[in-house]
């Protein structure tokens, strides 16, 4: 896997580098957000791990001009942040995943092997697994060409989930991906949104996407049911 890191901190920098060189990953550094851009133009990478707090030119414009110029590679921005509209707005932009700081390096080299193998993401600024289409510029959702109206946190769920299709994503993942490590949510917070999502996504259609992991966490099936002509 050749992976770019974009991250200013120098000790952050070789923690990453010597950390997957050891697992025989090629890496390529950035500390700057337009030099970055400049090595992804340039080169091909399997991935890009992102920092959001990057000097002159920040995460999220180097985000929004790495899928304005139509560039499909997978992204996991990876910052101290963890506020939700910090989460949001990443994804908005189109993240693949999101991960704060501090954080385990096997989760990281987990959701980097996940967001390359599943990678959903679109040029076009949307995700579309089966029959659901979420279109992340216009932050819509449609189910069979049905639009569906979600809620800010419900379109941070089903975002997560839709990336890592047919995997079981779990609860701390999807809790840390809508509220943030440092709130204080139960479990069961989630599984009222959870509920919530599925009313919309799944009780209105035969077919039943989004299933539960029993102790584990929640996965989005693949299956694709028949779509009407457009």
């Amino acid at each position: 896997m050749r992976i770019l890191i974009i991250e200013d901190e120098t000790r952050m920098v070789e923690l990453l580098r010597r950390g997957l060189y050891e697992r025989e990953f090629t890496v390529v550094t950035a500390t700057e957000g337009e030099t970055g851009l400049a090595i992804a133009a340039a080169h091909e990478f399997d991935v890009i791990v992102l920092d959001i707090g990057l000097p002159q030119m920040d995460g999220f414009e180097v985000m929004r001009a790495l899928r304005t110029n139509r560039r499909a590679i997978p992204v996991l921005m990876l910052t101290a942040r963890d506020a939700e509209d910090d989460i949001i707005r990443g994804l908005d932009l189109g993240a693949d995943d999101y991960l704060s700081k501090p954080f385990s390096f096997a989760e990281l080299v987990a959701r980097l092997q996940s967001i390359t193998r599943h990678h959903h993401h679109e040029i076009d600024g949307t995700l579309e697994v089966g029959d659901v289409v979420v279109d992340l510029i216009r932050r819509s959702v449609t189910r069979n060409l049905v639009p569906i109206d979600v809620t800010r946190q419900e379109f941070v769920l089903l975002t997560c989930l839709l990336r890592r299709a047919s995997e079981c994503v779990p609860r701390k993942t999807l809790m840390e991906s809508i509220w943030g490590s440092e709130r204080a949510v139960g479990t069961s917070a989630l599984d009222v949104l959870v509920n919530s999502l599925r009313s919309k996504i799944d009780t209105p259609f035969p077919k039943k996407l989004i299933g539960t992991v029993r102790g584990t966490g929640y996965v989005f099936h693949e299956a694709v049911t028949t779509v009407v002509s457009r």
